[in-house]
């Protein structure tokens, strides 16, 4: 009678304690979901340096206790923040179906990675905000430096990316680029990125779709290629 008890006692454990397992493990994505929106509009009003833990937990309605039971330090949740974003420089170092229609077209898909990271911080509410964050409202320093070697690790890629298409291309239509395509690649990045961070310093006054079309060709003929 012991054992059967004993038995029957666990089996009725396991099952109320799976639906309050599913229901404990609910609540701690919700509560992680809330702080990660809370860390980034706090990082964003405040700046990142500017910003504490306590600020982050009060704007979740949470506890300190809270961000430390799902992040290390404020290094792991402003990681776990841009994660959640994910980065469309991340996207655009890959070949993927994204630039897979131009992939016979070096030139074409060179124009189409930069016209998507583009797209996607002018449309995309979230990857702007983060973006913006990432740019101008964080120091990279001391639990950061991880999320600075990210971030040059991302723009490096994005460069060598732009430099494998513009070599690809020149090959292409037959001509040789005056400085290389490796200076040519940091000139072209230096176009991207100053179109970008003066749509974002501006809070959007121009169309940076249409701007960074035209600007971005006059870079290329400028190099000789044919458009």
């Amino acid at each position: 009678m012991y054992n059967y008890y004993d038995g029957a006692f666990h089996d009725a454990g396991r099952r109320h304690s799976k639906p309050m397992a599913r229901k404990t493990k609910q609540d701690a994505d919700a509560t992680r979901s809330r702080l990660l929106d809370a860390a980034e509009q706090v990082f964003y009003d405040k700046g990142v340096s500017r910003a504490s833990l306590n600020d982050i937990a009060c704007a979740a309605g949470a506890t300190r206790g809270a961000i430390y039971w799902h992040f290390k330090d404020k290094g792991d949740l402003f990681t776990a923040m841009m994660d959640r974003a994910t980065s469309p420089l991340q996207r655009a170092n890959r070949d993927d179906e994204e630039f897979s229609r131009s992939q016979e077209e070096p030139l074409q898909r060179l124009r189409d990675r930069i016209d998507y990271v583009l797209r996607t911080i002018a449309t995309d509410a979230r990857a702007c905000r983060v973006f913006e964050i990432a740019l101008f409202r964080v120091e990279y320093v001391d639990e950061l430096a991880t999320a600075r070697d990210r971030h040059i690790s991302e723009c490096g890629g994005f460069q060598q990316k732009l430099e494998d298409d513009l070599q690809a291309a020149a090959a292409a239509q037959g001509i040789t680029l005056p400085q290389g395509a490796h200076c040519a690649a940091i000139g072209l990045r230096s176009v991207f990125e100053g179109l970008m961070q003066t749509w974002l310093l501006n809070h959007a006054d121009f169309d940076l779709l249409g701007v960074s079309r035209m600007v971005v060709d006059a870079y290329l003929k400028g190099l000789g290629f044919r458009l």
